[in-house]
Parts: C-alpha cells; structure tokens; sequence
C-alpha cells in the first residue's frame, strides 16, 4: 500500500428534510385539522482515529465524502427519519484543517477519537406546527437546511515515541530491522527509505520507533527528499541522531552531525533541541573509537549521551534500548502518562 501522508478532501453534511404538508382526513372526523410531521436532520460527518490504518491513501481518489439527507416530515404527524452519520475512519496522528479558514479543527491522538467535521442541517417543520385558535388550517411549512460543507487538508504525523534521523546510508533501516519486527527496504545507495517506517520494540516498557527517509545538506532548500518527512519525527519524545563512523562514510563525523543538526533548526528550532542522543554505527568497520567519541564531545560540547554500535551486527543495542526504555519510563509523568 503507498505511504500518502497528506490529503485534501471535501465533507458535505446531510441537507435536513421539509417539513410535511397534510391534513388529517378520516371518515366521521370532519375538519380533522393539519397532521404535516416535521422532517429529519441531516447526518453529521465525523472522522475517527483507528490504528488499523497508517496512511491516508484511501482519500487520494475519494475526494467528496457526503453523510445521508434527513427524510421529510410525513402524514399523521410522524416526523422524518435523521440521516444518517458518516463516519470516516482516519489514522492516528492525523490533524484536521479547513482550507478556506486556516484553522486546525483538529488533532486525533486517541483510538477512536470523534471529530465532527460537518454538522447535518437542521429538520424542517411540519404544517401542524403553524396551527393556532385563528388559524386552523395552515398551508405553511418550513425546508430543511442545507447541511455544512468543508474543504478539508487531513496531514498525517506518525506516533512514535523515538524518531530515527541521520544522513542517508547511516544505517537506519538496518538498526529498526534489528530491534524490531520492521522490514524496510535496506540497499547499499541512498535514499533507500522513501516513506517512514514504524517498529515496535518489546520489553518491559514497549516503545514505537520511527524511521525517516535519510536528511542532507540543502534539505531546507528541498534538496533530496526536503524537509517532507521531518513532521513525523516531531511528536517524538526522544530522537537517535545515527551517524556513520566507518572510513566509508561520505563525511566525517563531525560534519555529519553538524549537517543533521543544521537542517533540523530550519525545519523547526524546539525540534533541534530536543532530547537528542548520538548513536555511533558501524562500530565493527572501525580501529579507534574512543578516539572518534572523544573529538565529537570536544567539538559538539554534548552533554547527552553517546551510544555505540553495530546495527548489523546488533552490538551495543541492547544497551541502547535498555536506556531509552528507562528513560522513557521516568519520564512518562512529565507526558501525563
């Protein structure tokens, strides 16, 4: 299925039904008097957030989606039936925008979350209403409104609570292949990752992590993939910043971590200074590591901490994971969790 993380579509509402015109006739009951039901409300249309999905590509082609008219006020007073809701299922992370005003209506976190997007219009009423002592036989009635019509921009963010973000060839999708049941794409050339990828890591604090397409230099200019991606890393509480240490590195490591660093404050600066842990790989294809951990602290002044491993091999990453597991736990009341 293809990862569609934007999508414009237009919700119209259900129109509300008339109000009935009728007057009651029935055999020994002379001037029986006016029995016209009022009509039914239109349907609402509400979005929910379902995590059976994890993109918006159903909405690339189903750009109108429309909730059912109420029925029209009928005989003997019986009102309309009210049209029916639509509910539309969306996935979570997805914000909810009106094109026309530029306000978010919207941020659907929670499984089965409700927003309504479009109120159905209100029921017409019926002749028996407008009955009174000087008015006896009415022929007036009222129509049902029109239901609410929205042009909307739904824009998914993956839920994650680690982001995964480096140059491309870093070795992110090998490390979410290792510690979790993920299968992304791995290849020896960049930009193997086109699309985010989601893994579940296991233990006595699940955590999900997210893996983007690869960031380089000029990204903020739209060079290689852009800043597309970066949204969903942007609810993550915690960021692993992979950096290759290997001789086969096309940069340093020093200016790896300052190209990463400089794209993430032109996408958005209180990302760039979020709780941020370096995680040295390919650890196995280097002589002198110490050595390399030692000039990044002196020339990055980084107090967080700094991790290495061998994503292919999986050394160093179950102390990687065990930290961040604790970490994640004793923040967890800061999140109100």
């Amino acid at each position: 299925m293809a990862f569609i993380d934007e999508a414009s579509i237009t919700v119209i509402a259900g129109k509300g039904g008339d109000g009935g015109l009728s007057f009651r006739r029935e055999k020994f009951i002379p001037k029986g008097g006016p029995d016209g039901g009022d009509g039914g409300d239109g349907g609402d249309v509400i979005l929910y957030a379902t995590d059976s999905l994890n993109t918006l590509v159903n909405y690339r082609h189903t750009k109108t989606l429309r909730a059912s008219s109420g029925r029209n006020g009928g005989k003997r007073n019986r009102s309309g039936a009210r049209g029916n809701d639509l509910l539309v299922p969306v996935p979570l992370g997805t914000i909810v925008c009106d094109n026309n005003t530029r306000e978010t209506l919207g941020d659907l976190t929670k499984i089965d979350q409700r927003l309504t997007v479009a109120k159905g219009g209100e029921h017409g009423v019926g002749n028996a209403r407008f009955k009174t002592s000087t008015n006896r036989t009415p022929y007036q009635t009222t129509r049902g409104a029109q239901g609410e019509k929205r042009s909307l921009t739904l824009e998914l963010q993956i839920l994650a609570d680690v982001g995964l973000l480096g140059l491309p060839n870093a070795g992110k999708s090998t490390l979410i292949c290792t510690t979790t049941a993920a299968k992304p794409k791995i290849a020896p050339y960049p930009f193997t990752t086109q699309h985010p990828h989601l893994g579940i890591v296991c233990g006595e604090r699940e955590f999900v992590i997210a893996d983007i397409p690869g960031i380089i230099a000029g990204a903020a200019q739209g060079v290689g993939l852009g800043h597309r991606f970066l949204r969903h890393i942007s609810r993550t509480k915690l960021l692993w910043h992979l950096v290759d240490i290997s001789a086969q590195s096309e940069y340093p490591s020093n200016k790896a971590i300052q190209i990463v660093h400089h794209e993430l404050a032109e996408y958005d600066k209180s990302l760039a200074e979020r709780e941020r842990w370096l995680v040295l790989n390919k650890a196995d294809l280097c002589e002198d590591v110490e050595e390399i951990q030692k000039s990044i602290r002196a020339f990055h002044d980084i107090s967080a901490p700094i991790f290495t491993i061998s994503a292919l091999s999986g050394a160093g990453t179950e102390l990687l994971i065990r930290e961040t597991q604790q970490w994640l736990h004793h923040n967890e009341k800061k999140w109100g969790q």
